[in-house]
């Protein structure tokens, strides 16, 4: 995994805008269409000035969902996920409910049976698309996302495992086959791991917060031991407190998860930095040390809103970290995904395009003055 030695460089956390029309799932998956979806977002990638790009997750329905074509023991319907903020703001969270039935379903499958991996032919796939799409393209690096145990777990609930730290177990055990395959390549791997902070307003994972605590702890060791073969650089991973526009007022304080975060294998954390209920948390670092060899990956850029963000204000998001954590131990990324479902985008394609294309020119700023 590249670092930023010489200037800061530029990522982002996962989806990007599909084309218009692109059919991701069974029967109407279209090879040619898929791959050619990845060669024209890795470009725009490019011409937005991001340095470590990835597929757009293009082939993904979803970041976390996808799994269940890949995986055997799913069917049947789960919980619907319901963020607590809708209790607290009962006219926003019917609205909320209202968008959201009309762009995605609400609920997924649940897990009714024991997990293993099907088929790596659709990751294999990826791979391959990533792979030619990237070749010749200026850039420094290449990542690829793949869902954790824990937000598996927190998308598709177990009715099958008699307690669901056997079913997180079993699927660390299952994903290390994608795991393994993603590195196998060179890429860098992304363990998405929303879980480790939005488990708690979004789902209540654990029911106190002792018991969330618990409950990321059992789901970081699943992480190490899905990832035993990987070497930490050439991992990172990303948590958020769930993608959409809303209060957040039950987000769990990063203070609160991130020593035991810090304790998952991989080398660098990607986390919110950008929003308005967690821009103040870079003040975090100022009494939390990074452990040798790990780097931090904080939003500058939000993903929830249209606004583009002044590359000015960029600079200066980037510049609190640096200081804090080390200019080499900093890499500028997004808040969270611009297309976290493939059938719905809560910012305007062309306005995602600008808001990177807006932090790249932050990180340049930010560079000028971090190695004058």
């Amino acid at each position: 995994m590249r670092l930023s030695t010489e200037r800061i460089l530029t990522t982002h956390t996962g989806s990007l805008p599909r084309p218009p029309g692109l059919s991701v799932t069974g029967p109407e998956r279209d090879a040619g269409q898929l791959a050619e979806a990845v060669r024209s977002v890795v470009s725009a990638q490019a011409s937005a000035g991001v340095d470590v790009v990835n597929d757009g997750e293009a082939s993904k329905p979803s970041y976390a969902t996808y799994v269940t074509e890949r995986l055997t023991g799913f069917g049947g319907e789960g919980q619907m996920l319901r963020p607590g903020d809708y209790e607290d703001f009962p006219a926003w969270g019917e609205r909320m409910l209202a968008e959201r039935s009309r762009t995605r379903r609400l609920t997924n499958p649940a897990c009714v049976g024991p997990v293993s991996y099907l088929d790596t032919s659709l990751v294999e796939a990826d791979i391959a698309n990533l792979t030619q799409a990237t070749a010749g393209q200026d850039v420094a690096d290449v990542f690829m996302s793949a869902a954790s145990p824990g937000v598996i777990a927190l998308f598709h609930s177990n009715q099958h495992y008699q307690s669901d730290d056997d079913y997180i177990a079993a699927l660390a055990d299952a994903m290390k086959t994608e795991y393994d395959a993603i590195h196998a390549a060179g890429l860098v791997l992304q363990l998405d791991c929303p879980d480790l902070a939005m488990g708690w307003n979004v789902a209540g994972i654990g029911g106190t917060q002792e018991g969330f605590m618990a409950a990321v702890a059992t789901h970081v060791a699943a992480i190490n031991h899905a990832t035993r073969d990987i070497p930490p650089e050439a991992m990172r991973l990303h948590l958020c407190w769930g993608n959409y526009e809303g209060p957040h007022t039950r987000d769990i304080p990063l203070r609160t998860i991130i020593s035991e975060v810090l304790k998952a294998r991989p080398a660098a954390i990607s986390f919110e930095g950008a929003n308005p209920r967690h821009e103040h948390e870079w003040a975090v670092f100022e009494d939390v040390r990074l452990p040798g060899g790990k780097a931090i990956i904080p939003g500058v850029i939000d993903s929830t809103t249209n606004y583009v963000e002044h590359p000015e204000l960029v600079a200066q998001r980037i510049g609190r970290y640096a200081q804090l954590a080390g200019r080499e131990n900093v890499l500028a990324g997004t808040d969270c995904g611009f297309a976290t479902f493939a059938s719905s985008s809560l910012v305007d394609p062309q306005v995602a395009w600008a808001k990177l294309a807006a932090m790249a020119e932050g990180a340049r700023l930010a560079s000028q003055q971090l190695w004058p």
